[in-house]
């Protein structure tokens, strides 16, 4: 009789697990439909802090993208992803990808996060939160933490949803590698 009881909290217990996963899973597909892989990325021109203002999706055809959107400026998790995209930047440059950030804030608030940060990849302003939208990436008045890669003929080829800053960089790496093998 002992044993039934501790199977049935065994039990319980895995059914709750199981239901927490499956709340995690839908909290990740929170921002909307996401695109469709294998097909083109939705297309884009935003404002920028670098170069002539303004940066396009297809400034970059031939090269990955590594399209990244996070919640703010100098927050504490929006802060570590963007130092490690930074700190892991010339690794991305040897597998002729590009970075780029995407948020709500505007483009002055980028140009001194980026100041403060040493950023030496661009960010750009969605503030009317369209090409959030467009990428299933926009809760309410913010972009998500949501990461997508692009091949160099503008395909998207990954999608990154529930996005652990610490890691996400490396996590983009080994992905990026393993596309490219094959292709």
């Amino acid at each position: 009789m002992h044993l039934n009881f501790w199977k049935k909290i065994l039990l319980a217990s895995c059914l709750i697990v199981l239901i927490s996963f499956n709340f995690l899973a839908s909290a990740q597909a929170l921002g909307g439909q996401q695109p469709a892989l294998n097909l083109p990325a939705p297309e884009f021109t935003l404002p920028t802090n670098t170069g002539d203002g303004k940066i396009s999706l297809s400034d970059y055809q031939g090269k990955w993208v590594v399209l990244y959107f996070y919640p703010k400026d100098f927050t504490p998790g929006c802060t570590l992803e963007a130092r490690r995209f930074q700190q892991d930047l010339a690794k991305y440059q040897a597998r002729n990808a590009q970075i780029i950030g995407i948020s709500t804030d505007d483009v002055a608030s980028h140009t001194e996060f980026c100041d403060s940060e040493g950023l030496k990849f661009p960010l750009l302003a969605d503030t009317d939160g369209s090409v959030s939208k467009a990428y299933g990436s926009w809760l309410g008045s913010m972009s998500l933490r949501h990461t997508y890669l692009i091949d160099p003929q503008g395909i998207l080829r990954e999608i990154f949803l529930g996005v652990r800053p610490s890691i996400h960089s490396q996590e983009v790496l080994a992905n990026l590698d393993r596309l490219i093998a094959v292709n």
